[in-house]
């Protein structure tokens, strides 16, 4: 009996370290786990019973197709009848449907499983053929030549990406367990690398305490990266197998907690990492059979990783590889910005919401560089892309080695392009990367020269392309720099949302298409304060209303309730094109001051507004732009203009 208490009190040692904390969950961190619940069903976390029912359909029928087909091969190999009717086949799940944190629609990472005899020549032929005879696959196409083959297709509306490795076995039995180190033995790399994925799923599974409070927690944090555009393995951010990795982590840090506390400690753990430590779900094991894996005491490049999270499946290998200065900076800087809302959080001070806001990548820096990939055909836009996408983490790093850049940041988010000419057929794909340039002491500006850098990524690309045999001569790839206010005219009007702002420092009034930007710019010093009262009626009511750009007034009235304008600072109305006036507006200080604004006086400008009175420069703007001025007197009467008509020069730098 007593050594049974011992037992029971002697918890299961998770991870490479004792816990940070054993405490159990309290009734507050239970109710705001179930607050996190339901704010992450509106996001589609969450599958409905009868599509994941619906998905195990699938799996079945792909199971039993491999099995026949497993057979076939056999048959025509002239394998003994013997060891035909048990030689098996299988198909594994790993990746986000093993774990059991998919989402809607999301795609499944499959593995076949097959004998020594079959090869996987005949995977990519008998097989492949076998798929396309089937009235529920669509968009069947195979990737061959990969770094991990692979053939990608549509099973019944559902998107399957399909592994293959060949055991050395002589059948695959039904209970096979992947983690087992033996089966690596005489198996060519390709195998080893399409079976790492199953391997480092299950031991995932294997070493978190509590799955259940695992898999809520990862499905939180992989909402929360995709919606800070942070969520990309391929262009140096963390992809789906590195976020479990770390939430794992986490779990075997604080065994008994609930994802409410997960998710917190989860930010409070990694914003303080001492990277480049590496995160480690358990004691890296040498099987000996001579396979390459992480190690920066034998190999040096491995030494130059900035961001490591090892694998737990032998061969043991950094998933972060592709991560890099700017990248690892951006999800540093990330993870506080989430510890910081969790406090709150778990102060009652915020809503989980909160934390699944989506920041303006399109409103977050002034420089931006666009990225514009096109081909002739749907099949060669959708081959170009993927080697494009796959390249853009080398520009990304030759703009961290230029001097005059601190960060580079690649929205993961890619949108379609525009059509250079219309009547043409083109397909295009754009991503956009946001620039931050170091602040050069002295006025002067600073032009620095992008060419190199660039160019020696285009080149990069077309070079393998060509190597690659699926260059054609319509393949385009184009890349411009841009400033934040042109990045309209290039992205969809839906990739751009216009984020509110205060009117704090910066007050911006931006029209959408129509390129006509209303800047009043307050600098820190200079200004004091800038006040605008409108009294709203409900006879007399003022809305704005934009839709497309085009601005409409219904019953607009300003009126000053014994207020005053108070302007200290120099107007500057920066770089605009008037597309929507017809001419262009020309700059008569002279007949500003008979209209007594005197906008230009000295350094301080002090214009007070009367009743039913705008500042003269705004009510032109608004009579050229076709706004309604009603009298204040007599709403049924218009205020017009004098007959003679005034212009103002926008594009001018200081009025």
């Amino acid at each position: 009996p007593r050594t049974t208490l011992t037992a029971q009190q002697t918890p299961k040692h998770y991870g490479i370290t004792s816990p940070i904390s054993l405490a159990q969950p309290k009734e507050a961190d239970l109710v705001l786990t179930q607050k996190l619940i339901e704010t992450l069903r509106p996001f589609g976390v969450f599958e409905e019973e009868l599509e994941l029912q619906r998905r195990i359909l699938v799996l079945g029928k792909l199971n039993t197709l491999v099995q026949v087909w497993i057979r076939e091969v056999s048959e025509v190999k002239n394998i003994p009848s013997s060891v035909i009717d048990n030689v098996g086949g299988k198909i594994f799940t790993f990746g986000s449907y093993r774990l059991g944190v998919h989402t809607k629609g999301a795609d499944i990472d499959a593995l076949c499983v097959a004998p020594r005899h079959v090869e996987r020549s005949d995977f990519f032929s008998s097989f492949y053929e076998k798929l396309k005879e089937q009235e529920e696959v669509k968009d069947l196409r195979a990737v061959e030549e990969a770094f991990v083959p692979v053939i990608k297709l549509s099973f019944d509306g559902i998107e399957i990406d399909i592994l293959f490795a060949r055991l050395a076995l002589q059948t695959i039995p039904e209970n096979l367990d992947l983690r087992d180190d033996g089966l690596l033995k005489n198996l060519d790399i390709r195998c080893i690398r399409s079976l790492n994925g199953c391997r480092v799923t299950d031991e995932i599974l294997h070493l978190v305490p509590n799955i259940e409070n695992f898999r809520l927690t990862l499905r939180a944090i992989k909402l929360w990266a995709k919606r800070h555009n942070i969520y990309s393995n391929i262009l140096g951010f963390l992809g789906g197998v590195s976020w479990a990795m770390l939430v794992a982590r986490t779990c075997q840090l604080y065994p008994n907690a609930v994802a409410s506390t997960l998710v917190h400690k989860f930010f409070l753990v990694f914003s303080k990492w001492e990277w480049p430590n590496p995160v480690l779900l358990k004691q890296p094991e040498d099987c000996n059979l001579n396979l390459p894996v992480w190690d920066p005491r034998v190999t040096p490049s491995d030494r130059y990783h900035l961001m490591p999270i090892i694998t737990p499946a032998y061969p043991q290998q950094n998933s972060t590889y592709n991560v890099s200065t700017s990248t690892r900076a951006i999800m540093v800087e990330e993870f506080k910005r989430g510890l910081a809302i969790t406090d709150e959080i778990l102060l009652n001070k915020a809503e989980w919401s909160k934390l699944f806001e989506a920041p303006n990548f399109f409103q977050k820096y002034k420089h931006y560089i666009v990225l514009l990939a096109s081909a002739q055909t749907e099949k060669q836009h959708l081959e170009w892309v993927g080697l494009v996408e796959s390249k853009i983490r080398i520009l990304v790093g030759n703009l961290e080695k230029n001097e005059f850049i601190t960060l580079a940041h690649v929205n993961p988010q890619s949108f379609p392009g525009p059509k250079e000419e219309i009547d043409k057929e083109e397909f295009s794909t754009i991503w956009v990367i946001g620039v931050v340039f170091k602040k050069m002491e002295g006025p002067e500006n600073l032009n620095v020269d992008l060419t190199f850098d660039i160019q020696s990524f285009t080149d990069t690309v077309y070079r393998q392309a060509i190597t690659s045999k699926m260059f054609e001569a319509d393949m385009k790839i184009t890349a411009m720099h841009v400033k934040r206010k042109q990045l309209q005219q290039l992205l969809p009007k839906v990739a751009i949302q216009r984020s509110k702002r205060k009117f704090s420092r910066n007050c911006e009034f931006e029209s959408c298409n129509s390129d006509f930007f209303l800047r009043i710019a307050c600098s820190e010093g200079r200004i004091a304060k800038f006040k605008l009262a409108i009294a709203r009626k409900k006879s007399q009511n003022c809305k704005f209303i934009t839709r497309n750009s085009d601005f409409e007034t219904c019953n607009c009235e300003f009126i000053s309730c014994n207020s005053d304008f108070h302007f200290f600072s120099q107007l500057r109305v920066l770089k605009s094109k008037l597309r929507v006036i017809k001419s262009e507006l020309k700059v008569i200080k002279s007949e500003l001051r008979d209209m007594n604004l005197q906008l230009l006086e000295k350094k301080n400008l002090n214009c007070k507004m009367k009743k039913s009175q705008l500042p003269c420069f705004i009510f032109y703007l608004l009579v050229e732009m076709g706004f309604p001025i009603f009298d204040s007197n007599c709403p049924t009467q218009y205020l017009k203009p004098p007959l003679r008509v005034c212009y103002i020069d926008i594009s001018s730098s200081v009025l």
